[in-house]
């Protein structure tokens, strides 16, 4: 895929969407992104936000008045979320700093700092952002990274608040152990371009890391339209722990463990609960569609 770089003057006040619930901000570190920003000659309009339903209410306006928005998400990935769903499909540029509780976008991108992302900002190479549409029987989200349904659905709705404040990511682990004691055996249809599967967990990846710098599906692409599909069909609580020991391990997943398809559109029949780029959205059945050409996003 070839890069492009960004025509200066249309970017010279970026949109800087932070929060500052994130899990690691500090106003110090956000006074250094901004006056980096500045010496580059990027001057941000700062939008502080307190949690996903204001970054999206944010965008909404924001798009409401820039036809072409340069927005930097100094925030996790439920922040950028929020964003993609605000502005919807069109001409935006999106960049990414790692300032949040998760940043797995930042990690699939290769950015490895705060200073790293400034750096491609201001560089300004970018690449056409493909993502997910989910639409459940009463309402629809684009999600970036992955949507799972089954277990993976479960873990994220079982995350309560005061632990992911106090435990960050190991709120996560919490909510799996507890998963594990309510164990749900019920299989689910996965549709995937006329392919079907029956699963107990569906992971659909739009990216190729998943819970952080793990490589969990080599062939994800984050510029490219469609999605890695793993399809996990034992429902024994011993094959989800050979999978997190590879996972951990850097290991490549046993065949036996999981079934991989490739797919544009998928279907989920059932009624597992699903999660998209780490927040719950609701149970299943659902539709998967991917879009390509969201938007811009900085490399």
């Amino acid at each position: 895929m070839a890069a492009a770089k960004h025509p200066d003057p249309m970017y010279s006040s970026p949109f800087l969407i932070i929060n500052p619930d994130s899990g690691s901000f500090s106003r110090r570190r956000i006074a250094r992104v901004v006056d980096s920003l500045k010496r580059s000659g990027l001057f941000p309009v700062i939008h502080p936000v307190r949690n996903p339903a204001e970054a999206l209410t944010c965008c909404q306006a924001i798009r409401r008045v820039r036809e072409h928005p340069f927005i930097i998400v100094a925030a996790g990935d439920g922040t950028f979320n929020a964003v993609i769903n605000g502005i919807g499909p069109g001409p935006a540029t999106l960049a990414v700093l790692p300032l949040g509780t998760s940043n797995v976008l930042a990690a699939e991108l290769g950015i490895t700092s705060i200073d790293d992302g400034i750096a491609r900002i201001c560089a300004g190479r970018t690449g056409p952002l493909s993502v997910g549409l989910l639409e459940l029987e009463a309402s629809r989200r684009y999600f970036a990274l992955m949507a799972g349904s089954g277990v993976d659905g479960a873990v994220v709705g079982g995350v309560r608040t005061g632990e992911k404040r106090v435990l960050k990511q190991g709120a996560y682990a919490l909510s799996a152990f507890r998963a594990a004691l309510e164990w749900d055996w019920d299989m689910q249809e996965l549709v995937a371009d006329g392919k079907r599967c029956l699963c107990h967990t569906v992971v659909v990846c739009n990216a190729s890391r998943y819970g952080g710098s793990f490589r969990f599906a080599p062939n994800g692409d984050l510029f490219r339209r469609g999605f890695e599909i793993a399809c996990v069909t034992g429902s024994h609580r011993r094959g989800y722990l050979a999978i997190a020991r590879n996972l951990l391990l850097g290991r490549r997943m046993p065949d036996t463990a999981i079934t991989w398809l490739s797919a544009t559109e998928i279907e989920l029949r059932g009624a597992k609960p699903i999660q998209i780029d780490g927040d719950f959205v609701g149970r299943g059945p659902a539709r998967i569609t991917a879009v390509a050409d969201f938007a811009q996003l900085i490399m």
